[in-house]
């Protein structure tokens, strides 16, 4: 039992010639590479630096989460600003000046460091340096989020940060009291209120660890092994290479957890697959952002929101699992169904069985992968945290990888599976031992590896998949810094609380309209802000609203979860799509218009999740009463199925062929009749969908049998 870590590349892939595309393409965010000279091997070093600061924190816990979070932001300065001026500056006096920068970003982190005991001391009397570091840090995020993530994330969180300044100036109900010039700085760069609030919080403990996983796993093969069981699966129907994007970007979320580093992960592979098979640059990367999305609501390893949800509801994980299993199958069914109709409406065909890879191959050749991704999920369901379990699963990876090279060169199977056994025995006792044997375990890996002049290149693979995911995970990690600007400002003025308390307040009586303007919240509030904070802010005052309305709480929640992932796709502000933008060299803003038609039908399935709660696996209501509970849950599937599918035929225009606007109207009467769940409205959507399927089948096929 072997695996052979491969390099980027991996297997053969099928080569197709490249088709010029359809619209310009643009460059967004920094180049490939690291630089050259002195100054690129710096850039290099301190993302491995980066990396092994973030898992050892993770690992231990030993330091208070502010100083965390500060040195996460410090590391992101400092190969942020260090990166642009290897990249893109022009002369050497532009390199050493963001360079410049960056030492005084990482020095803000120093900063909180050193000073971390007296300013707690100092809280609301804070002296001259402490405003002057603070003010710094401000300023480097904006200018550091304004040349990783381009103009809009800093546009937004200025307005936010100027609405602190001037509000007091506006009429109401946006007035607020004013602040002075020194609590501003202190709410936004002390505390965990601004900057390192929540999302940086989010980005150091979870969606780091994760994206560093998933540079790990396409280091030690998992990602082509993704690849090559969706390419031999399904790409060689229609549309092949967009259901290859779809089908492996449900696998990697699986495991990922992050849909933004689902797209930088499986991204790389896809979007170029697709552009070259003749799909648009902004379609391909919404597709790969859409379907990317997902991997947060799909078992076993949701987002970081699943985990918060079981704790504010006092919920095991696995019932929260238990509802999102069938809505995320659902939503990936979405995505294939879109991209099915889109292929079909456009006439992209599939990639040559011929030239694609046996997926049942892939998996005996590399199902040694799979361990460290069930050891992942047993300590998920264990109990114990997402940082640890994430933490540990990526440990267990890199003893995979080390130990792959040194089994090769054992002689006798026996012996071989006598190694392995032994490996894994040994890392396992890291359950009841603790880390630290693990980490003696891995030590010892290394310095074997060291010891064979065949071995070491693996070393070289774990040093190169560290310094991968820290520059995978930083214009993220840059994002999720400057939104902090946005939830500081939501928390220091209160007008999150005005907002939303209004919307809520208009459709109180209503369900239908109260879960419209609870979606519409989520996705406003998803303008620049992640899901965590977006799920927060909305489930704290919307759940209780629509708990009175009858809505099950679980449920409520995971309908305030759903959107808040689907206001990560929607403009103008979507991080998922400016994720995708430089690997599909297409606008951020044009990718997120394709995502949103792309999820459109999507849309249809939390509303039909609270109307029948069943759809989650929760509560029966009347059919179940009657007839069963098993037959409730097969009728609002097929229900679902069916309204979801019409949806999409309305967005798209296309099933057999191209749809005349009679049909779409009724495809899309359909569709809104099988949502409502109100008297009768059933049987209009069946009877709806019946019209549309003989109108359109009959006029199909007199239009090829006259052609």
């Amino acid at each position: 039992m072997s695996v052979t870590p491969t390099q980027a590349g991996g297997p053969v892939r099928p080569r197709l010639d490249p088709l010029p595309p359809t619209e310009p393409e643009i460059q967004e965010g920094l180049p490939p590479g690291w630089g050259a000279g002195l100054a690129g091997r710096l850039a290099f070093w301190l993302a491995v630096a980066f990396s092994l600061f973030q898992l050892w924190a993770a690992a231990y816990g030993t330091l208070p989460s502010q100083i965390v979070r500060a040195m996460h932001v410090a590391f992101l300065l400092l190969l942020g600003f260090g990166l642009v001026g290897n990249l893109v500056a022009k002369t050497r006096g532009g390199q050493l000046f963001f360079w410049g920068l960056g030492v005084l970003g990482f020095c803000t982190g120093l900063y909180q460091w050193m000073e971390y005991n007296d300013l707690i001391r100092r809280t609301g009397f804070l002296n001259q340096a402490d405003l002057i570091m603070g003010t710094v840090l401000i300023v480097l995020v904006f200018d550091g989020a304004r040349r990783l993530m381009g103009w809009p994330l800093a546009v937004i969180a200025g307005v936010f940060l100027a609405y602190c300044f001037l509000g007091q100036h506006l009429p109401a109900p946006f007035i607020h009291r004013g602040y002075d010039f020194d609590q501003i700085v202190e709410h936004f760069a002390f505390g965990t209120e601004g900057i390192y609030g929540s999302p940086i919080y989010v980005s150091s403990a979870y969606i780091f660890i994760f994206v560093v996983f998933a540079a790990f796993l396409e280091r030690a093969g998992m990602l082509n092994l993704f690849n090559d069981f969706a390419l031999g699966m399904v790409g060689a129907r229609r549309g092949g290479p967009a259901q290859v994007a779809v089908l492996s970007s449900a696998l990697m979320g699986t495991i990922s957890g992050s849909g933004v580093a689902n797209v930088v992960a499986s991204g790389q592979f896809t979007i170029p697959m697709m552009k070259k098979s003749g799909f648009k640059p902004a379609f391909a990367g919404g597709v790969e952002a859409t379907a990317s999305m997902g991997g947060q609501i799909m078992p076993p390893v949701m987002g970081a929101v699943a985990f918060i949800m079981a704790e504010t509801l006092n919920v095991p994980y696995a019932a929260v699992v238990q509802a999102a299993i069938v809505p995320a199958v659902l939503y990936f069914g979405v995505v294939f169904w879109m991209v099915w109709l889109q292929s079909g409406r456009d006439d992209l065909k599939g990639l040559a069985k011929s030239s694609l890879p046996n997926p049942w191959h892939a998996v005996r050749d590399q199902w040694p992968l799979v361990l460290p991704l069930a050891a992942l999920v047993y300590l998920l369901f264990a109990g114990y945290t997402p940082i640890f379990a994430g933490t540990m699963g990526l440990a267990l990876v890199t003893v995979l990888i080390l130990g792959a090279p040194l089994a090769a060169m054992i002689g006798p199977f026996v012996f071989r599976m006598v190694f392995w056994i032994a490996l894994g025995l040994a890392a396992a006792s890291f359950l009841r031992f603790g880390v630290d044997l693990l980490m003696i375990v891995i030590v010892g890996l290394i310095l074997a590896c060291a010891a064979f002049k065949g071995t070491r290149p693996t070393i070289g693979i774990i040093r190169d998949a560290l310094a991968q995911g820290a520059r995978n995970a930083l214009p993220v990690g840059m994002a999720c810094a400057i939104v902090g600007i946005v939830i500081g400002t939501l928390t220091l003025t209160g007008i999150a609380s005005t907002f939303i308390g209004a919307i809520i307040a208009i459709g109180q009586n209503n369900l239908f309209l109260s879960l419209v303007l609870t979606m519409l919240t989520c996705l406003v509030l998803g303008m620049g802000i992640p899901t965590i904070p977006n799920y927060i802010i909305t489930s704290s005052l919307a759940g209780p609203a629509l708990l009175e309305l009858g809505v099950p709480l679980l449920v409520s929640h995971m309908f305030v979860f759903y959107f808040g992932i689907m206001a990560d796709l929607t403009p103008p502000v979507a991080l998922a799509c400016f994720a995708a933008a430089p690997i599909a060299k297409s606008s951020g803003l044009k990718i997120s218009m394709q995502a949103i038609r792309l999820a459109a039908a999507g849309f249809i399935i939390p509303f039909m999740a609270v109307y029948t709660p069943s759809l989650m696996l929760q509560d029966g209501g009347a059919i179940a009463a009657a007839w069963g509970y098993p037959v409730e849950v097969v009728y609002v599937l097929f229900k679902t199925v069916l309204g979801v599918g019409m949806g999409g035929i309305a967005v798209v225009g296309y099933l057999w062929d191209r749809t005349t606007l009679l049909e779409r109207g009724i495809a899309l009467a359909a569709a809104v009749s099988l949502i409502l769940a109100m008297p009768w409205t059933d049987q209009a959507g069946f009877a709806l969908a019946a019209v549309f399927l003989v109108v359109h089948g009959l006029r199909t096929r007199r239009a090829r049998v006259t052609a």
